[in-house]
């Protein structure tokens, strides 16, 4: 099969590809770790094939063809939920992988976003009320979504407003990825153009995709993930087919015209994908998801919810004064 490593270069995959001692990696090598991705974007951009590369074995089978009398009318988003057990680089890895097909398949979107906040918020909130008992489930498993994968349309020209509505609303909740679904559509000047225009994007509208950069502790980790925030959005083409040829077994996909080797990163960026989700940057997100996006929604949760730390505090209050009247009664 294709390397299981690969890398923007021979330093980065050399430093990553071992866990330190007191990283969240390290501590989950033996007894494993709870990952959960989700995948977001229209019919036609490649999900079911990006997932079983990633997964590198068969989890979605090829779907039936449509039925013609029927091909016209858009199926409602709904939630497929997919368990893989895998191993990467030593280190066990209980994947699971929400699929959403039927997602801006419509006219109308609105109720597709808010399937999709509700679905996030809703695995907070199981989150937030273990945490509240007083005998925790041992056996308790997060479903917290650590990374929302979204493919953008290959359209040549800049985001649409499905796109950029979808990571307004969900950028606070979930870390996005975005990748531009079908890339091989594209010659490399227009990949290089289209993936310039999504960018400009993302700063004018001030969309919170995930910042590899958000921890600037590293010095070093720093110098390379700002290498991995140029490769933004990633360029993803996926395929089925394995080929043995004098150098090991390859992935990859056929044209009239040709072939790309998927795992090849100079045809595009799916190895480094896959690199980063499922080995150099997964203690990364779920740490990010837990420490920072779900804190922060608890805090807001919390507050409204009236329960608060100023709330407490209103709370004491009013029982001083409750049992004080109480005396002066007696």
């Amino acid at each position: 099969m294709a390397p299981s490593a690969p890398s923007i270069n021979s330093t980065m995959s050399s430093r990553m590809a071992t866990a330190r001692p007191s990283s969240y990696r390290h501590k989950s090598e033996k007894r494993g770790m709870t990952y959960n991705i989700m995948l977001v974007g229209q019919a036609g951009l490649g999900r079911r094939t990006f997932l079983n590369t990633l997964c590198e074995r068969a989890v979605i089978a090829s779907p039936d063809a449509p039925n013609p009398e029927t091909a016209n009318v858009a199926d409602p988003m709904k939630f497929d939920t997919y368990e893989v057990a895998m191993e990467e680089e030593g280190t066990r890895i209980s994947l699971t992988v929400i699929d959403t097909p039927g997602f801006g398949d419509g006219l109308d979107n609105t109720s597709c976003f808010k399937q999709l906040q509700d679905y996030i918020e809703a695995q907070f909130d199981e989150v937030l009320v273990e945490e509240s008992r007083v005998k925790r489930n041992r056996r308790y498993r997060d479903h917290r979504i650590h990374v929302l994968v979204y493919f953008i349309a290959p359209t040549g020209h800049s985001l649409r407003e499905l796109d950029i509505e979808l990571i307004r609303r969900l950028g606070e909740y979930v870390n996005i990825i975005p990748v531009i679904g079908r890339a091989d559509s594209f010659t490399v000047e227009e990949l290089d153009a289209f993936r310039a225009n999504v960018m400009r994007d993302i700063v004018y509208y001030k969309l919170p995709v995930y910042n590899f950069c958000w921890d600037e502790t590293d010095s070093e980790a720093l110098v390379e993930n700002r290498e991995i925030m140029d490769h933004i959005p990633f360029s993803v083409v996926t395929c089925d087919e394995v080929f043995d040829n004098e150098y090991g077994s390859v992935r990859i996909r056929r044209y009239p015209w040709g072939t790309i080797e998927i795992d090849d990163e100079a045809q595009c960026d799916f190895a480094l994908l896959r690199y980063i989700l499922l080995n150099s940057h997964i203690a990364d997100l779920i740490n990010y998801t837990e420490d920072m996006l779900y804190e922060n929604y608890r805090t807001k949760k919390l507050e409204v919810g009236g329960y608060g730390e100023n709330d407490e505090e209103e709370d004491d209050d009013e029982e001083d004064q409750a049992l004080g009247a109480a005396k002066k009664q007696e």
